[in-house]
């Protein structure tokens, strides 16, 4: 199936703006919407962004007009942009296909928004 690899992630200020990636493997990629989701500690992981291989988006209504998902399917990549952090998005970010997690599960990169 589809193996994938999140990076990107770090500590930055509230307000501060941080860009992930996720690589994934697999010619078969560019026919999967892919998402990007979040756990934090104690919570469930939570479905955060999706695209859809021809472009159209979807976002959770916390993040909506602070983080913007893309993709390059020409180089197997999905991106997400980060922008205004508040430290209620702090968590562990993850890349799937979205809106159903059908791949398995990465490492996922840490996001500290924090003061």
């Amino acid at each position: 199936q589809v193996q994938l690899v999140e990076s990107g992630g770090g500590l930055v200020q509230p307000g501060g703006s941080l860009r992930l990636s996720c690589a994934a493997s697999g010619s078969i990629f560019s026919i999967y919407a892919m998402g990007w989701y979040r756990q934090a500690p104690g919570k469930q992981r939570e479905l955060v962004a999706y695209i859809f291989s021809g472009g159209s988006t979807n976002y959770v209504d916390s993040v909506k007009g602070r983080f913007t998902i893309s993709r390059d399917n020409a180089k197997n990549t999905v991106y997400l942009q980060m922008n205004s952090l508040k430290p209620e998005d702090t968590a562990v970010y993850y890349c799937n296909t979205a809106p159903e997690d059908l791949g398995s599960w990465g490492q996922g990169t840490q996001v500290t928004v924090s003061s």
